[in-house]
């Protein structure tokens, strides 16, 4: 579906709008809710909002199907797949689902695939086996994750439906060995507790499916190689996706824009940040898979996904939404 509302949805959810909107206001620090800029509305109102509306039905929906299957409580938590391009803002729009769901008094955990990259030694070996692919040498590209590990998280957020349950969320470190990044060790994990309810996993390339390798070659000579992990990636963990978010982009070159001005952040800051030929550098190794793999997700949608469980967000290069909405009028 698209995001967006008819009048009918305004009018009818009206106070709820309004309640959590204003708990949107105040999680995101803006200094009064009840005079937000013109830019702030647009985020509260036309994005985080109406993103938050519809996967509390993707909830319901989840939930009443569990029930009608005959299946005995409790129900497992659904899983959203959210898929979006790097820089495109989807760290914050995760952040502000976790605690809208936390407001609603729902536990809502976000998981991120950069948590299931491999270990620093695992990509120096991944590496080494393809000295001459570029696309391979640091993480990032499929091919760089541990799959079994980041499988088994989900499945373990998906048995975690009862309270005292725990499970222990992996963490990554990307500034270990000077920006490789290492794999923290397993003390500093985060744990969660249960019961979970809706369990959000988040990733730059979740849904990509593969092309023929015709087409791979011709785009990158380094995307074969990449290409020929994508169906374990579509098993192991698209296939437990329940409900998908999928943020897309009319230019994917936004992504070399969006990662210039976090590092110009960075480096305003006094913070360690890279030169802009490291930025074009590093966001040229994910070029490839962006031209091979964003066509197909956006015309056809994600792997084994109902259409009718997908939300699709068009953002511009400011990052706000592209919407058709409804005329609302008092």
């Amino acid at each position: 579906g698209q995001l967006g509302w008819t009048a009918d949805e305004v009018d009818s959810q009206l106070e709820a709008l309004l309640k959590y909107g204003a708990q949107l206001a105040q999680q995101l620090e803006f200094a009064d809710a009840a005079q937000m800029s013109e830019s702030e509305m647009v985020r509260v109102f036309q994005y985080y909002l109406p993103v938050f509306m519809w996967a509390v039905q993707q909830l319901m929906l989840h939930t009443a199907e569990y029930v009608q299957q005959g299946q005995e409580p409790p129900v497992p938590p659904i899983v959203i797949g959210i898929s979006a391009p790097q820089g495109c803002g989807k760290t914050t729009l995760v952040e502000q689902l976790v605690g809208l769901f936390k407001f609603a008094g729902l536990n809502a955990v976000a998981v991120s695939v950069d948590d299931f990259y491999l270990t620093h030694g695992e990509q120096q070996a991944v590496a080494a086996a393809h000295p001459d692919n570029k696309l391979l040498q640091l993480r990032g590209n499929a091919g760089s994750h541990d799959l079994e590990l980041g499988a088994q998280v989900v499945r373990d957020l998906k048995a975690c439906h009862a309270k005292g349950g725990r499970v222990k969320l992996p963490r990554y470190n990307k500034s270990a060995f000077g920006g490789l990044g290492d794999r923290h060790t397993e003390d500093r994990w985060e744990e969660v507790e249960g019961p979970v309810d809706v369990v959000l996993l988040e990733g730059w390339m979740l849904g990509f499916e593969p092309v023929p390798e015709a087409v791979a070659a011709d785009i990158d000579p380094g995307l074969p190689v990449v290409n020929s992990f994508l169906p374990r990636y579509n098993e192991e963990w698209d296939a437990m996706v329940d409900s998908w978010i999928v943020v897309r982009v009319a230019d994917p070159n936004c992504v070399f824009k969006w990662r210039l001005q976090a590092e110009h952040q960075m480096r305003s800051q006094g913070k360690d940040g890279m030169t802009d030929e490291q930025v074009a550098d590093f966001v040229s190794r994910f070029m490839p898979a962006y031209e091979a793999y964003l066509p197909k997700l956006y015309k056809q949608g994600p792997p084994f996904a109902d259409p009718c469980r997908v939300l699709e967000v068009d953002i511009n290069e400011q990052r706000v939404p592209q919407l058709q909405v409804e005329a609302y009028s008092a």
